[in-house]
């Protein structure tokens, strides 16, 4: 997996090509390829080119000869799965005649036993991946049409895969297709592209087809069609992306994240815009597809996600506990689905997801989906799989989330579910006067946040005195607890410290024997009803020589060192809380020289298991 692009139709397509996988390296990846159908010579026909390289994109882009010329072609950015980054590994995979080539994300489950057929039948691998079986599969079917070819090929194939293929037989055409990894299409004027992700496609078309599962699809200059794996038709209408290619752009900071945690303010406007409604102190998200008399119906709240998102389904099944009195929890996705779960109608799930192709989410929504159960999604990206296939749901409005690691997504997010929090709490037990009182933080919240990040400075000079941490802390209670994973997470994604995440309430009940002097602790310890047990957690750490980093609403005697954090409404403490620790630990990695916006071994957006 990661990154795909393809292009068909008048223009030079490696430097198109070269482009989008530059707009595709945020997803992390460890090598690079390219491949072109050239033009066919006086009787010689079209033929296929390819360039391949371990590393960057500029290193493709440095190998590539000056005569490469051609007005179709495929590429990709890989991140290993099977075998090791090379450039035997990396995509396009090519059959021995080189008439086929074929990029893939996803994974292929049953490429070993594949394998060993195709071997048995002469065939000679020159990689290690799974992704060359479905080139070797294309290329050895006897069906009339490319389109046969690919299907004939996937009927034999079990696993996920978004893919795009060439041949050299069928010039005139791209042959893509999708199961549980992304595919859209970009529609333009006598040309058509393909990728894995709009990012690749805004700077040339704003009108995109996003594929289904089982879905195919047949690009040609002027032209595509969509259909099934089983060959029926499919009728596809072209949306239009909001976001535009500037989206993309550093904007003038050195780093996608650190313009992503400085774009939070406005981030936070934007999924508040729209949806107060002062008259009955609560707010309007029509995406629900969820009355008040089914609302009142819910009995139970379960909510899915991975990673960060996990961590703000944890915050967000405490925000609808505390203000809509539903009982809610959060779970990984990933442990839910194997887990053979318990569905009851009275419960209503929420799968949250920022790319909404996280392959985890969307495989648990499809069982629950299957078991007849009513989910709602969580996402960022309109038209994503999780918020087609769910019966309704909140976009947070985040804007594109470029670095690998979730900043301002994760914010957004953990607003949504306030706001869903509230709209429930209003539908039952809710007072207008709680609800008007949320209300008037939720707006404050933008403010509040430019107030934080105009001590970046402070933060900075911080992060540089805890970044020789070989290992740290971070404890909370209840609110303050999934801020502390959420930190904890950040700090290991972007500055590779090893770090835990525990409840403050849990420290005597063994990480207590951890600290010393050299394992620093950051404590979240907010002006609440625990003030005074945290407080105790704090004398625990100071009494074994600990080194305290407080997250507080004002500064706390016994830490070494105090973020003070502007004070909102009790539930929604928790989205400012986290601020902060973003900043810690991009200004710890930048200490320390990482790579900020891709981090080693991840991938923006997981979409295989």
């Amino acid at each position: 997996m990661c990154g795909i692009v393809g292009y068909i139709g008048k223009r030079d397509v490696a430097p198109l090509l070269l482009e989008g996988l530059q707009r595709l390296e945020y997803r992390g990846y460890d090598s690079a390829g390219v491949v072109i159908t050239g033009k066919p010579a006086a009787g010689r026909p079209a033929a296929l080119r390819a360039v391949k390289a371990k590393g960057r994109v500029r290193d493709l882009e440095a190998r590539i000869p000056k005569r490469f010329a051609g007005t179709t072609g495929i590429a990709h950015t890989r991140w290993a799965t099977h075998g090791s980054p090379s450039d035997e590994n990396a995509h396009p995979h090519l059959d021995a005649e080189g008439r086929v080539a074929v990029v893939h994300n996803g994974i292929i489950d049953n490429a070993a036993e594949l394998r060993v057929k195709l071997e048995a039948d002469g065939v000679v691998f020159q990689s290690e991946t799974d992704t060359e079986v479905l080139t070797h599969l294309v290329a050895r079917s006897q069906a009339p049409t490319l389109e046969e070819k690919v299907r004939q090929a996937l009927q034999l194939i079990e696993g996920t895969y978004g893919i795009a293929v060439l041949h050299a037989d069928f010039p005139d055409r791209i042959v893509v297709a999708r199961n549980g990894s992304p595919v859209v299409l970009g529609i333009g004027e006598k040309e058509m592209f393909v990728a894995s992700d709009v990012a690749a496609l805004v700077s040339h078309t704003r009108q995109v087809v996003t594929l289904d599962d089982g879905e195919m699809a047949t690009l040609k200059a002027d032209d595509f069609r969509t259909y099934t794996t089983e060959g029926s038709l499919t009728s596809a209408t072209p949306t239009h992306v909001e976001w535009e290619a500037e989206s993309y752009d550093m904007g003038g900071h050195d780093t996608y994240m650190h313009k992503e945690i400085s774009e939070q303010a406005e981030a936070v406007d934007r999924v508040l815009r729209g949806r107060i409604d002062d008259r009955f102190s609560t707010v309007h998200l029509g995406g629900l597809n969820l009355d008040a008399r089914e609302a009142r119906g819910v009995r139970r709240i379960k909510i899915l996600g991975c990673g960060t998102s996990y961590h703000a389904g944890m915050i967000g099944a405490q925000m609808i506990e505390e203000i809509a009195r539903i009982p809610a929890d959060a779970e990984p996705a990933s442990e839910f689905r194997y887990r053979n779960p318990v569905v009851d109608p009275d419960t209503l799930y929420v799968a949250v997801s920022q790319s909404g192709e996280t392959y985890d989410v969307l495989a648990a929504v499809q069982e629950l989906k299957r078991k007849g159960a009513r989910v709602l999604g969580v996402v960022n990206v309109v038209g994503s799989a999780i918020a087609r296939e769910t019966d309704g749901g909140v976009y947070v409005h985040a804007g594109p989330e470029v670095c690998v690691v979730s900043t301002k997504c994760f914010t957004n997010t953990v607003v949504a579910f306030a706001l869903l929090a509230l709209h429930l709490g209003r539908i039952r037990d809710l007072s207008v006067a709680d609800g008007r009182r949320i209300i008037e933080g939720l707006r404050r919240l933008p403010g509040q946040i430019e107030e934080i990040l105009a001590a970046e400075g402070d933060i900075e000079e911080l992060a540089s005195s805890y970044a020789n941490a070989k290992s740290m802390m971070f404890i909370g209670r209840v609110r303050g607890y999934p801020v502390a994973r959420e930190a904890s997470l950040k700090l290991k994604e972007v500055s590779y410290i090893h770090a835990e995440a525990y409840p403050a309430s849990e420290l005597k009940h063994g990480p207590l024997a951890l600290i010393e002097p050299a394992m620093p602790t950051v404590a979240i310890v907010p002006d609440d009803d625990l003030l005074e047990k945290n407080r105790a957690a704090l004398e625990e750490i100071k009494a074994r020589d600990g080194r305290i980093l407080a997250v507080a609403h004002r500064d706390q005697p016994k830490a070494d060192h105090t973020i003070v954090v502007p004070k909102n409404e009790t539930e929604l403490d928790p989205i400012l809380l986290g601020i902060p620790l973003q900043l810690l630990a991009y200004h710890t990695a930048l200490a320390l020289g990482r790579d900020i916006d891709k981090p080693r071994n991840l991938a923006k957006s997981v979409t295989v298991e």
